[in-house]
């Protein structure tokens, strides 16, 4: 009769902690009753009743890998797939990596309206991966990644939403065109770099002779106000010095004609002033002297002339008559 009883005491032990499930945080368990719905476990302590409940096993797939699982992850996850071929709408084929990122928003629909919930978002991924690179020329998938994600994000969000799964996000991880593609490119991006640097050295080029002819602009003006400014200058200090030679002059004669009639000088001294004067101007040489007192002998010369020449008759040639004395002056005469 004891070991009865400690033998449904065990068994009662087993039963009960059979029956006691604990689930993460973030994570729940469909359980099934008889093998149909019975609820969800949520976080946290759970009693199910053992032989009658038991928790509905769920495929996922992590690191390239398919496990079974009782515990459903409500967290967001990645899921990354291998590359695949595409052929763009120009008919070049290439292979693509990408990565979708989800999350299960309802446990049940996972479990029950779809087989293989990663077997079949892995499928449904590549099929329209194909389905939108196929519409893009080479160009395209190369420049438009961001329009190429959001498309896929969309179909495959409306895809799976009947199943419970929220697609966050869809990478292209990688894009692979063929060898021959990728020396082409290459061909091109060199020819594309060296067509810059010829446009930007003839921009510079033409940069540098627009500012060089500014610069010779600028010189040559500035150089023509320079030299006006100094003909001004020069032409203002001839001024002044022709205007101060006069009024030296003026007051030379000033003070000498002053001199003289304080003086009181008489005839005679000038008359020897005048002699003096006279044999300096001889001493020169090829000069002819005048002397003063001709000038009123000559001017009676000049007005005899004046008098024949009105007395003369009309047909007489004004050659016949004698030729007047050279002009009289008081001032020295260069001999030719």
């Amino acid at each position: 009769m004891p070991f009865v009883l400690v033998a449904l005491v065990v068994v009662a032990f087993i039963v009960l902690v059979t029956g006691i499930k604990t689930v993460p945080q973030g994570k729940v368990m469909v359980i099934e009753r008889l093998g149909k719905y019975y609820k969800t476990a949520t976080s946290g302590l759970n009693i199910l009743v053992p032989f009658l409940d038991s928790p509905r096993p769920l495929e996922m797939r992590t690191a390239q890998k398919i496990t079974r699982t009782s515990q459903v992850d409500l967290r967001e996850q990645v899921m990354g797939f291998e590359t695949v071929q595409v052929i763009t709408h120009d008919n070049v084929t290439m292979e693509v990596g990408s990565v979708i990122y989800y999350q299960i928003i309802d446990p049940v629909k996972a479990m029950y309206q779809v087989e293989n919930l990663a077997l079949a978002i892995e499928q449904l991924t590549m099929t329209n991966l194909r389905n939108v690179m196929g519409e893009l020329t080479l160009d395209q998938t190369l420049t438009s990644r961001e329009t190429i994600n959001t498309k896929l994000r969309t179909v495959l969000d409306e895809a799976t939403e009947k199943w419970g799964v929220k697609v966050t996000r869809v990478e292209l991880r990688e894009i692979e065109p063929p060898a021959i593609i990728k020396t082409a490119m290459a061909k091109q991006m060199t020819a594309e770099r060296e067509r810059r640097a010829e446009v930007t050295k003839a921009e510079g080029d033409k940069a540098a002779a627009i500012l060089q002819a500014e610069g010779e602009k600028v010189s040559r003006v500035l150089r023509a106000e320079a030299e006006r400014d100094s003909s001004i200058a020069l032409a203002e200090g001839r001024k002044q010095a022709a205007i101060l030679d006069a009024a030296g002059k003026a007051e030379a004669t000033r003070l000498v004609f002053d001199a003289v009639n304080r003086s009181g000088a008489s005839p005679q001294v000038l008359a020897m002033r005048y002699m003096e004067v006279l044999q300096d101007f001889a001493k020169s040489g090829n000069k002819m002297l005048v002397p003063y007192e001709a000038i009123s002998g000559i001017g009676t010369l000049m007005g005899l002339k004046e008098a024949l020449t009105e007395a003369a008759p009309s047909g007489s040639s004004s050659s016949q008559l004698a030729k007047p004395p050279p002009v009289p002056v008081g001032i020295p005469i260069k001999r030719e």
